[in-house]
């Protein structure tokens, strides 16, 4: 797949990884449009890491096919890299350094003009109310506020799509709810947000919600549609409902 031919963001056929005789990815296959707030379920051992790797070209497919941002992740993972941005579960930020001294470097990092950094810089904690934390480490920070700037510098440069991989995990509900508030401002700049979480109740806030169960999507649908196809009250039951079928336990 090249790039400008597709209309979607990422775009998955078939996508398998199999490790010797296990197959952790299992031939799944959707797409994501431009803006899109997706949410990727799935209980321990489900394969939803191992499909994240290989949309972030961090991991060769063993068949099948993807696209991100135009670009395909087993023969293109640089050009993949370079147009997405990622947050991991494990805070991602250099703890020794200024909240300033972060955002600069993640700024050189992914390609941003040099002479923009400066404004952009001040722009970014203007927003997020950070300005009297600027010379601050990071390690002295809440974890609220270290998820939000985590958050802040992997979207810096205006990325395709941000991966975020359980990215509220270990926070209260009051900054959790104040982290999403950010995702809903990224998505509308038109930045795809593909984010797994365990918080069910955060299922509710993305457009669609996939759930894999032993490395296939089991169902795929807006929280409202699979609540109503499911007879749920929540997406917690519904998530029980498919969860429950799993064999295994890691992957």
């Amino acid at each position: 797949m090249n790039k400008g031919k597709s209309d979607y963001v990422i775009e998955t056929c078939g996508l398998t990884k199999r490790f010797g005789d296990f197959t952790a990815v299992n031939a799944i296959s959707f797409t994501v449009s431009e803006g899109e707030i997706f949410g990727f379920l799935g209980a321990n051992g489900a394969g939803k890491t191992t499909a994240m790797r290989m949309l972030c070209g961090l991991s060769k497919p063993t068949s099948g096919s993807a696209s991100v941002a135009g670009y395909d992740v087993a023969r293109d993972p640089e050009n993949v890299k370079r147009h997405i941005g990622y947050m991991s579960q494990r805070f991602s930020l250099y703890e020794d350094l200024k909240v300033w001294e972060n955002i600069r470097l993640f700024a050189g990092i992914y390609g941003v003009p040099e002479k923009e950094i400066p404004d952009r810089t001040d722009a970014l904690l203007d927003e997020l109310d950070f300005m009297n934390k600027r010379e601050t480490l990071v390690k002295s920070l809440p974890l609220g506020w270290k998820q939000k700037l985590a958050f802040s510098v992997s979207i810096f440069h205006e990325p395709k799509i941000v991966f975020l991989d359980e990215p509220t995990g270990g926070v209260d509900p009051a900054v959790r709810r104040q982290f999403w508030e950010l995702i809903y401002r990224a998505a509308d700049r038109g930045i795809t947000v593909f984010v797994t979480t365990h918080y069910m109740d955060e299922a509710e806030y993305c457009r669609r919600v996939s759930i894999m169960v032993d490395g296939k999507i089991e169902a795929m649908d807006t929280p409202g549609n699979l609540k109503s196809g499911f007879g749920a009250s929540s997406m917690d039951e519904v998530f029980y409902l498919l969860a429950r079928k799993a064999t295994r336990t890691d992957g």
